[in-house]
């Protein structure tokens, strides 16, 4: 079975090739590739090569293949694994093995990644129950199951106690108000959506420097339909406010049970702990990208007030599981954090640019041979080809979000790649 696929040979060195892959064994899975969504993390991998932690330190001469948020269906099932899994099925990976090497797909093999028209799944990920079968009405939003994991993750890391009896509660407070610090953002979206749509608070507060990002984030998760789920979502851009802490207390009359830090930046974590009521919980979620970073809190407000500091990163199989429930009972729409849709074709170049984010996540079509196009900007090459046209009007008709009736019109009119 030959594959197109993006191998990463050293950092900043990507290229779309087509090679040969091995005949699968009798513990292993042929999977066609469907979608991939495209993550930040990823470029850091490839801006970083074999210095990455999970990227293998012989990729020149056994280069990797990208793309760790797949979905895809079996086109062959190895002998050992007949009747365990079938042909057609669909399925999304969990790509963080937990390995002592540290390698995961979309960072360390060479014939499993997302960016990939066929892979072969290997032992170690159906071992580990990482290989996950999904149900959903749409391959993209199998895709977006493990970044909504890690948030889901996230969520799960709150935890609050009763100080009568001191019995702890995990998760966010539910009927509780909750805090997005730096949350216009792909994860930030992932947040808003599970809060209302899972976490069961009754007011969720994004924050952010930028009224442009703070515009899109409410364009794709609004007030009206927090609102319809029973939650007031108020998104605040601190950039224009004189003393953003008094704000915050101010909205949330009088501080946040829960508050996730989406920004790695201290003064957000300082924050953070700030604008906690007592026995607030803050979840610091943003990786920092040095080693050292320091932050400051008011530890006299740890120790009387109650303030709890967690820190979450990754997920797990039953994460995503877990996920994969909330989509298909339509309590989540993944379609809020995409903003962009392209081809295998197109890959390099639009991870390339990650260099200066834009948008949230960018979801690519591993079969077609696509530019990178805006979802908000379909309209505008509706000239070019009565392809966008009509995706324009689809997408229009869902509130202007990418959905199911959207990417089975593409799938089946799309040039191939």
């Amino acid at each position: 079975m030959k594959t197109k696929a993006v191998r990463l040979y050293g950092a900043m060195d990507l290229r779309l090739e087509e090679f040969e892959l091995p005949e699968i064994r009798p513990d292993e899975v042929l999977l066609k590739v469907v979608s991939d969504s495209l993550c930040a993390s990823t470029y850091k991998a490839v801006k970083q090569g074999t210095m990455h932690k999970r990227v293998p330190s012989d990729i020149a001469e056994k280069p990797i293949i990208i793309g760790h948020e797949m979905c895809g269906e079996i086109v062959e099932v190895g002998a050992k694994l007949q009747g365990k899994w079938n042909v057609g099925q669909k399925i999304v990976i969990q790509p963080a093995l937990k390995l002592e090497t540290g390698y995961d797909p979309g960072y360390s093999y060479q014939y499993i990644g997302g960016s990939a028209t066929y892979a072969v799944v290997p032992k170690i990920v159906l071992e580990r129950n990482c290989m996950i079968p999904y149900e959903g009405d749409a391959f993209f939003k199998g895709s977006l199951v493990e970044a909504l994991a890690c948030v889901f993750r996230g969520y799960l890391g709150f935890y609050h106690t009763d100080y009568t009896n001191y019995v702890r509660t995990d998760g966010a407070k539910v009927g509780g108000r909750i805090a997005i610090l730096g949350g216009a953002g792909p994860m930030g979206l992932g947040a808003v959506d599970l809060a209302s749509g899972y976490a069961g608070v009754k007011q969720i507060v994004v924050t952010d420097l930028s009224e442009d990002r703070l515009s899109y984030a409410r364009s794709k998760c609004t007030p009206e339909e927090a609102a319809r789920r029973g939650t007031e979502l108020i998104y605040l851009n601190t950039s224009d406010v004189a003393d953003p802490v008094a704000k915050l207390l101010e909205i949330s009359e009088g501080g946040f049970d829960d508050v996730f830090v989406m920004v790695p930046v201290p003064a957000l974590f300082t924050m953070a702990e700030q604008i906690c009521r007592e026995d607030g919980c803050v979840n610091f979620f943003a990786g920092p990208p040095v080693h050292d970073m320091q932050g400051s809190l008011n530890l006299y407000r740890v120790h009387y007030d109650g303030i709890h500091v967690v820190g979450t990163a990754g997920s797990i199989p039953k994460d995503m599981e877990d996920v994969i429930g909330l989509i298909e009972a339509n309590k989540i729409n993944p379609g809020t954090l995409v903003s962009h849709i392209c081809g295998l074709n197109a890959v390099i170049d639009t991870l390339m640019a990650m260099e200066k984010p834009n948008g949230a996540k960018k979801v690519c079509y591993t079969h077609l041979n696509l530019p990178l196009i805006a979802i908000d900007e379909l309209d505008q090459w509706a000239d070019k080809d009565p392809l966008y046209a009509e995706l324009a009007k689809i997408v229009k008709n869902n509130g202007g979000l990418w959905c199911a009736e959207a990417e089975e019109y593409l799938l089946a009119n799309a040039p191939k790649i």
